[in-house]
């Protein structure tokens, strides 16, 4: 659904479009080993699932996850052959333990990823109204930047995410995040919430898959046209097997991102296609994450990377902002939001903010919501919430 600006109201949209470093520089980016934490796994307003995996020919699921879904009258033996595109309220799944995701061999064949159309959700004058937090004045647009290829050699480990929904194939960009309790092995991919489950009144998504540096050399589509797998996807495909987001999410989450999006943010414990080593090592990147969820008067420099497809992007190439972030507040009950100039558009959702912590360049936020003029970005903090759903993510499937 695109919104269009009817008025001198701003309104704002989720970041995501239906599928068909600068800060390198700037921000000083390095890749350094990750330091531990003991910190407790517990997770209050954290929802994890698990996805079903895939043997050769045969979907292979826990029990308790089978019986589950056999409850919602789903026969998982026919999955993989296409009872996933059954959307039926009773059968579009919510909760946490019914998340089913296998492996379906060359379903993201590259014409099935560049042929999807956008799905922009709005900034409404609904949610503007509830705003009595602290609002700065809107940022000058910052135009996107083309990121220099090779990606590999030039950004931050960022990729593409690819997704079916109801409505079609989607995407989002996504960032490969360390995994403290599994030094130089992490499998985790941090994103929007809005890109793993559709919120209240909705369920989980299906096909998620993940591809780091997607188009590496930034082709056009003309060059691309004949392109073979490697050539999209240099380090291969993805498959989220493990999803976490917040409940906050889930339950308030809606088409203009709603109470929802101050915590719309995700996990992904993702396993390859092919292949048994992790994805840090496959890669040989991964971003720490910064929970201390800093004031964005704390901040002199944030940068946002991502792959935006909605025109007059067409989700190829990888682009990036950097700004000084300033503040946008929902609701004095909510968590105030950072937010910048940038001019990227749907298909950027998820995409890491970065942000330079004593010489380190860490994760700080995701792209979650943005205007219909395409003049900004918002994400949100990432506090001790999203630290809870990280820590569990990583303490409990980070080492399968």
């Amino acid at each position: 659904m695109r919104s269009t600006r009817t008025s001198a109201t701003s309104s704002r949209r989720r970041r995501t479009t239906l599928a068909a470093t600068g800060l390198v520089a700037a921000l000083a980016l390095t890749s350094t080993a990750c330091e531990g934490s003991d910190t407790a796994a517990d997770q209050p307003g954290a929802t994890t699932s698990q996805a079903a995996d895939s043997g050769n020919d045969k979907i292979k699921i826990p029990a308790d996850l089978a019986d589950k879904l056999k409850e919602h009258g789903i026969d998982v033996d026919k999955w993989k052959d296409g009872g996933w595109q059954n959307w039926d309220k009773d059968k579009w799944l919510s909760e946490a333990k019914d998340f089913v995701n296998p492996v379906i061999d060359g379903l993201w064949k590259p014409e099935r990823m560049k042929s999807a159309k956008e799905a922009n959700k709005t900034y409404s004058t609904k949610d503007a109204a509830a705003d009595q937090g602290v609002t700065d004045p809107d940022p000058a647009p910052v135009e996107a930047t083309a990121e220099k290829t090779p990606y590999h050699e030039n950004a931050a480990p960022v990729g593409k995410i690819f997704f079916d929904t109801p409505d079609g194939a989607a995407v989002c960009s996504g960032t490969v995040v360390k995994d403290v309790n599994h030094p130089g092995k992490s499998n985790l991919v941090w994103t929007a919430g809005h890109c793993v489950h559709a919120g209240d009144g909705g369920g989980w998504y299906r096909n998620i898959m993940f591809v780091p540096a997607y188009n590496d050399y930034g082709k056009s589509e003309s060059q691309l046209t004949n392109a073979d797998a490697s050539q999209i996807s240099p380090y291969g495909q993805w498959w989220a097997d493990w999803a976490s987001t917040s409940n906050e999410w889930i339950a308030g989450g809606s088409e203009t991102g709603g109470a929802g999006a101050a915590y719309d943010y995700s996990v992904l414990h993702v396993k390859p296609e092919s292949g048994s080593k992790s994805l840090e090592e496959t890669v040989g990147a991964a971003l720490d994450v910064d929970f201390t969820a800093p004031s964005a008067t704390e901040v002199a420099k944030m940068g946002a990377w991502g792959y935006p497809q909605a025109a007059p992007y067409n989700g190829l190439k990888m682009f990036k902002c950097i700004d000084q972030p300033g503040r946008l507040s929902l609701s004095t009950s909510l968590p105030t939001m950072y937010r910048i100039g940038c001019t990227m558009t749907g298909g950027s959702s998820g995409g890491g903010w970065f942000r330079v912590v004593d010489g380190k360049t860490k994760l700080v936020s995701n792209t979650s919501i943005g205007p219909a003029d395409n003049t900004w970005l918002a994400g949100p903090q990432l506090g001790q919430e999203a630290e809870a759903i990280y820590q569990n993510m990583s303490k409990t499937y980070g080492g399968q």
